[in-house]
């Protein structure tokens, strides 16, 4: 559905000097995947979102949305757009601004009620509808915003950073939004700093490092993978002094817990049963990092070795 094939993004800095901000980028994002897009700050992520929504033009290589240039797919089809900062103009209502977009995006005016209530609904902004954008918390906002990218059901849907402002709540009910979008003939893409949102969401994520693309993760392929050697995290309740015994290189966290670095699985396991047989009451095990995660790490450090 989206292709990248060679992609340059080079910039004119400051006094003239060159910025790569994307450098060889090539990637295919599927018809019916969530996609994910992660990497550290500046690195090329949102010149990424640039290009494929057809606000910039690529230095060399080209972008496709469904085998047509952006700008002329968004134009026959549109794309669902959530930016990275909500910026709705303060004096509108809620209601107001969401029937604008709605105009705009080309909802016909016999569906524009029912289809803004629709998703009035879904990001639970009823009590606010009647409240001006400016009254709204920085939450409120950021669903705000996620309403008007899901008007109008497009086959194309881009969300730059969604849950940034969100409460717990409703980053959880956000997952549960991106379940409801999932379809067959919908693609999905999601760039975002948390990984753990990304973990659950997607079903791959793509790791950019300095305009590079490190390696594309397959998430659904490593939720339940046991990454060897990364650190684990062990509390107990009782029995607290035995754990250095059996594992020495553990660091004390205080309250019971334990970070485990540099053992295997089988080492830990070992080890804990060791403990409980001396009565160790053990509270929980868990990894300190997802797999997306230490593959996050693994990457965003090569690609800093390598000075990508």
């Amino acid at each position: 559905m989206i292709s990248f094939s060679h992609v340059d993004k080079h910039y004119r800095g400051w006094a003239q000097s060159e910025v790569r901000a994307l450098t060889d980028l090539s990637l295919e994002v599927r018809t019916g995947e969530v996609f994910g897009l992660a990497g550290p700050n500046g690195a090329g992520k949102s010149t990424l979102i640039s290009l494929l929504l057809g606000f910039l033009g690529a230095t060399r290589g080209t972008v496709l949305i469904d085998g047509l240039e952006p700008r002329v797919y968004i134009e026959a089809n549109g794309v669902g757009y959530l930016s990275e900062l909500v910026n709705i103009p303060p004096a509108w209502r809620v209601c107001d601004a969401l029937e604008r977009y709605a105009l705009l995006a080309g909802v016909p005016q016999a569906d524009l009620s029912g289809r803004v209530s629709s998703v009035v609904e879904q990001l639970g902004l009823e009590e606010h509808r009647r409240k001006r954008v400016r009254q709204l918390s920085k939450g409120n906002l950021q669903r705000l915003g996620l309403a008007q990218a899901l008007l109008c059901e497009e086959r194309v849907i881009v969300l730059d950073e969604p849950t940034h402002g969100l409460d717990p709540l409703w980053t959880q009910r956000f997952r549960d939004i991106v379940d409801g979008l999932r379809a067959p003939k919908r693609t999905i893409l999601i760039a975002s700093h948390n990984l753990d949102e990304l973990a659950r969401v997607a079903d791959r994520v793509a790791i950019l490092d300095h305009g590079r693309l490190q390696r594309i993760v397959d998430v659904r392929a490593t939720r339940n993978d046991v990454v060897r050697g990364a650190p684990y995290r062990l509390v107990v309740q009782l029995g607290d002094d035995h754990v250095k015994e059996q594992f020495p290189g553990a660091r004390a966290l205080g309250g019971g817990e334990h970070e485990l670095h540099g053992e295997s699985l089988e080492s830990i396991n070992a080890g804990v049963a060791r403990l409980i047989e001396r009565g160790v009451l053990v509270k929980a095990l868990f990894p300190v990092h997802s797999a997306l995660e230490q593959q996050f790490r693994e990457a965003v450090g090569a690609g800093a070795e390598n000075g990508a």
